[in-house]
């Protein structure tokens, strides 16, 4: 039956014992083998490690993850290394992974763990305490590198659970239904492991799209494959609209230098490197926050879809006779792409490089 009429009756999860057992033997035969993970059954993992992956997975995959946990790793090998760096250098090495709060957090994060003696505190309610560790990542961060029993949900474990369990409210109404049934069913022992192996098969096995149920291992219990309806889970409320903005990025170039800003703190892409642009509204702005009075050309326009609107870039370029001493920085356009900029603006850095390259300025 749906979860949603027994979510306050442990009876429903009766089957916690070989959900949990079949699970994790799958796991320890079909584990991911990820750099930020120990392998199933041993010792966990460096908290440090555990919880710069959590943060840097936040809406991003695993796939996009490996190269820039490799490269943070490399240059601040331990969470005081990594609260001594320069802001700067931290958001640059960030730029591209997206949601940037996640990375003005990251270095908070890192400041008061060092502050507190380098340690991770090793419960839910401390790591909560800290900045940008909200419910997920404090369960996952207890769970997989202190081995604590935490009730772990992600966007991979929410599918599973919903399908296991049938679970008809739609998102995000479903959250809680979808808690309670994890709940039901996570082990007291090797919590970690079982959360991570959840996490797998969700991205492995029980996908969006053509869920691979013949090789499942929790097959016998998915009542959204008794039912034949698996791709249907999680049920999602239909989604609103998406707000469209519109606004312009500036090139402006001088002596072989380009003139970057950096973004306010607060805000969209806040603390990064970028173009100078103009305010985001619903109607074209024009050239309205231009940083000089110039001969800007449109050199064509880029798109960039947020959490929360979609916004449409006009890319104008021009030439100043020399560089002046105003508000920003002059970078060097042969080394534009070791800025940091975000994929916004080195989406528009690249268009604009492209048109001077055919106005053959």
């Amino acid at each position: 039956m749906p979860v949603d009429s027994a979510v306050a009756n442990p009876i429903a999860y009766s089957t916690a014992p070989p959900i949990a057992a079949g699970l994790l033997a799958w796991y320890d035969r079909a584990a991911r083998r990820l750099p930020w993970r120990a392998p199933p059954g041993d010792p966990p993992a460096d908290p440090y490690r555990v919880w710069l992956s959590e943060v840097m997975l936040q809406q991003t995959t695993v796939a996009a993850v490996g190269r820039y946990f490799a490269e943070f790793t490399r240059r601040w090998p331990t969470v005081e290394a990594l609260a001594a760096a320069d802001d700067a250098e931290v958001m640059g090495a960030w730029a591209g992974l997206g949601y940037y709060a996640r990375a003005r957090n990251l270095i908070a994060c890192a400041r008061a763990v060092a502050a507190a003696g380098g340690r991770f505190p090793d419960e839910e309610a401390g790591l909560r305490a800290l900045p940008g560790i909200g419910d997920y990542t404090a369960a996952a961060i207890a769970a997989i590198a202190f081995g604590r029993r935490a009730v772990v949900v992600d966007a991979n474990v929410e599918r599973v659970v919903a399908r296991l369990f049938r679970i008809e409210t739609p998102l995000p109404a479903a959250k809680p239904a979808i808690r309670a049934a994890a709940d039901g069913i996570t082990p007291d022992m090797r919590a970690g492991d079982f959360a991570q192996a959840m996490m797998d098969l969700g991205a492995t096995i029980c996908t969006p799209k053509r869920p691979a149920c013949a090789i499942c291992p929790l097959i016998d219990h998915c009542a959204a494959f008794r039912a034949g309806d698996p791709e249907r889970f999680p049920a999602k409320a239909p989604k609103a609209a998406r707000p469209e903005r519109k606004g312009t990025a500036f090139w402006l170039e001088a002596e072989g230098a380009v003139l970057l800003v950096r973004r306010p703190d607060k805000g969209m892409l806040g603390g990064m490197r970028a173009l100078p642009t103009g305010p985001w509204t619903d109607a074209d702005p024009g050239l309205a926050g231009a940083p000089r009075s110039a001969a800007w050309r449109s050199a064509g326009k880029v798109a960039h879809v947020f959490t929360h609107f979609a916004l449409e870039l006009d890319v104008v370029t021009a030439v100043a006779p020399g560089r002046d001493a105003g508000e920003g920085e002059w970078w060097p356009v042969a080394r534009i792409g070791e800025a940091g900029l975000p994929t916004l603006f080195a989406k528009a850095a690249r268009l604009a490089q492209k048109a001077r390259g055919k106005d053959g300025e």
